[in-house]
């Protein structure tokens, strides 16, 4: 059973935010809870949320053309007079993904690395130029517990999950010195759009409820919390580091236990 997110409090009046992957489920949660404590918000997707909200203006951009993400962003920059923090979310995962290396298309492949790495080495390219100059900013990335430890058939999503991990370990330690903060969030299972459209891949959300500690999915609200709390000062010596919001779930050896076997592998 859900329980529903306790009201969270911080202040961000004045900070710019910029999110990515906005059009639904947790970017959605994480702008406007941004835009709710005071932000002014921008949010990039390929296509328009559903809904709107006061303090999020929504571009379209996708994330993985690295030039029109320099120019949006230099643009926001110049009208806002800087950007305080990045949330790196853009992401896919298509269920024709859910197979052995040797069976997924090679334009999918590509696809998911393009958009799942490429997009944040392009918003990050783009703002860390700004941050320097202010030198002070935070990065978020959302990463994965697939960053963690992964399950049968995800050689797509998993490997570009761990490596959302370590790009935000890498600019960290490379960025330190100008006052900017890096860090990862790695989601369990979490009730959004892109999970559920997966259920059968993972044998409905009964089991995969229950493959996480708590009994339960997530919810794109408890993931917005947890970004926005990296992003203030109250964690203001906390970076290069990962934080799992995952129900439990990392602290099994692997991230289904159990994972029901597909039938092609049984004898």
């Amino acid at each position: 059973m859900q329980r529903p997110l306790g009201q969270v409090q911080f202040d961000n009046q004045g900070r710019v935010v910029v999110v990515t992957g906005i059009a639904g489920g947790i970017g959605w949660a994480i702008a406007v809870a941004f835009a709710q404590s005071g932000a002014q918000v921008h949010g990039f997707d390929v296509q328009a949320p559903s809904d709107s909200a006061d303090g999020v203006h929504f571009h379209q951009v996708d994330v993985s053309q690295c030039d029109d993400v320099s120019a949006r962003i230099q643009q926001i920059a110049a009208q806002a007079g800087g950007i305080d923090v990045l949330v790196n979310n853009a992401a896919i995962q298509p269920v024709a993904s859910f197979k052995p290396l040797h069976e997924i298309e090679p334009s999918l492949l590509e696809q998911m690395l393009r958009v799942n790495v490429g997009g944040y080495n392009w918003m990050a390219r783009a703002v860390l130029p700004v941050m320097v100059q202010q030198q002070s900013g935070v990065i978020v990335n959302l990463a994965s517990a697939h960053a963690w430890r992964s399950s049968r058939d995800v050689p797509g999503y998993g490997p570009t999950k761990a490596a959302n991990r370590m790009q935000a370990v890498q600019w960290a330690l490379d960025y330190a010195r100008h006052g900017i903060r890096v860090v990862s969030v790695s989601p369990g299972a979490i009730d959004t759009p892109l999970v559920r459209a997966s259920l059968e891949q993972q044998g409905g959300e009964g089991a995969l409820a229950n493959r996480h500690p708590l009994g339960r999915l997530g919810t794109p609200g408890e993931i917005a919390a947890a970004v926005l709390w990296l992003a203030s000062p109250a964690a203001s010596f906390v970076t290069a580091t990962d934080v799992e919001v995952d129900g439990g779930l990392g602290g099994y050896g692997s991230f289904a236990d159990p994972y029901p076997l597909p039938d092609r592998y049984r004898s």
